[in-house]
């Protein structure tokens, strides 16, 4: 540098580089902010909302073809809250009709099937009997909910089922499930009315 070269001070060009930096500053904004402040993301819709009613413990009666009986049921939600595992035992004592009495059990799974938009439930019975039914997904919490079946495993051809759940009031709940057999129509096999225990 030639020796007569004025040198300008620092405080001079801190301030002459900010003077270039502000106009560039000025014209880029930023990523546009929405109206009224921030907002929290959209929340997605409840996969199960037709199905939180049903979450809990019950107990009750049971009527129909295999006679008067009591019934327990379980509704969970389980496997990082993907599927409803439905756990359910039926007593009949023995009784006019049904001399050897009866207990039965169940196992189900509800499955949300996204590409049909459908619920679908899995049964597995003592009996060896699956039976997979399917519901529409858009079914509303206070309307009755219809499962019918596409399918049942271990039984002979043509045969079909039917469950129907319906709410009367938040901790009473009426559950008919009822059978086809091959050309005929369905007739009503037990009816369940069930109180919540927790």
């Amino acid at each position: 540098m030639h020796p007569s070269t004025p040198v300008p001070a620092p405080g001079l060009l801190m301030l002459s580089l900010c003077a270039l930096a502000m106009p560039a500053a000025a014209a880029d904004p930023g990523p546009a902010k929405p109206a009224g402040g921030t907002s929290a993301p959209a929340q997605a819709p409840d996969p199960w909302a037709a199905f939180r009613g049903f979450l809990g413990v019950w107990e009750g009666t049971s009527r129909g073809a295999p006679g008067a009986g009591t019934v327990r049921r379980e509704y969970r939600l389980v496997l990082g809250d993907r599927f409803i595992e439905v756990r359910n035992a039926s007593a009949y004592p023995p009784q006019e009709g049904n001399r050897e009495g009866e207990l039965h059990e169940d196992v189900g799974y509800v499955s949300l099937d996204r590409a049909r938009s459908v619920y679908v439930l899995r049964q597995f019975h003592v009996e060896g009997f699956v039976n997979t039914y399917a519901a529409p997904a858009g079914s509303p919490p206070a309307s009755p909910l219809v499962f019918t079946s596409e399918a049942i495993e271990n039984i002979a051809p043509g045969w079909r089922a039917r469950e129907t759940y319906r709410f009367e009031g938040p901790d009473e709940l009426v559950e008919v499930f009822e059978l086809a057999a091959p050309g005929k129509e369905f007739t009503t096999y037990t009816e369940a009315r069930l109180k919540r225990r927790r």
